[in-house]
C-alpha cells in the first residue's frame, strides 16, 4: 500500500466543535471497529452499552455520529451512504455527514434545523399533499430535524476508536 493510500484511508472527517456530542469531550477513546473492516463507502453500528454510534468511512474521511436519523431516530446504519451523504431507511431523508446539513428533507416534512417548515413530500410539479388533521399531522408539523452530534475519532494500531461517554 502506498503512503498516499495510507494517508487517505486514515483521514478523519473534521466537524464543527459546537456539534460535539454531549459527554464526548474528555470521554475515553474506545475501540470501535478494525480499520480494515470499514473500507471507503462503508458504515457500521457500534454499541457501547445502550449507546449506538454510526461509524462511517466517507469520501472525505471517517466520522462517528449517533446511529439515529436526526428526524425520527431510525437507525442510519441500515440506510445508505453515497460519498458523505447518509440516507435514512425510514422517510428517505438524506443528510451530509461532513456538515450535518439536510440534503433532502424527509418525506413526512417538518421543521428544518433553522425552524423553517417543510411540507409533506409531493412529486415534483405537484402541490404538497394535504396532511389530514389530527395528532399525527401535528406531530409531523412540530418534528424538527436536528443537527448531527459528532464523536471524536482516531485510528490507533489499525483500529478505529471513538471517544464515547460511559
Amino acid at each position: 500500500m502506498s503512503r498516499a493510500t495510507i494517508r487517505r484511508v486514515t483521514t478523519l472527517l473534521p466537524f464543527n466543535p459546537s456539534l460535539l456530542a454531549p459527554g464526548a469531550s474528555g470521554a475515553p477513546f474506545r475501540p470501535a471497529v478494525p480499520l480494515a473492516a470499514l473500507p471507503a463507502g462503508a458504515m457500521c453500528r457500534v454499541s457501547f452499552g445502550d449507546h449506538d454510534i454510526l461509524v462511517a468511512h466517507t469520501d472525505l474521511g471517517i466520522c462517528a455520529v449517533d446511529d439515529r436519523c436526526p428526524h425520527m431516530a431510525a437507525p442510519l446504519s441500515i440506510g445508505g451512504l453515497e460519498g458523505c451523504v447518509v440516507a435514512c431507511p425510514l422517510h428517505s431523508g438524506r443528510f451530509d455527514l461532513a456538515s450535518g446539513d439536510v440534503v433532502q428533507m424527509p418525506t413526512t416534512g417538518g421543521l428544518r434545523p433553522d425552524g423553517t417548515y417543510e411540507p409533506v413530500w409531493a412529486p415534483p410539479g405537484r402541490e404538497p399533499k394535504e396532511d389530514p388533521p389530527g395528532l399525527k399531522a401535528e406531530a409531523r408539523r412540530l418534528t424538527r430535524i436536528r443537527r448531527f452530534r459528532y464523536y471524536p475519532v482516531r485510528v490507533s494500531n489499525g483500529v478505529i476508536e471513538v471517544a464515547a461517554p460511559a
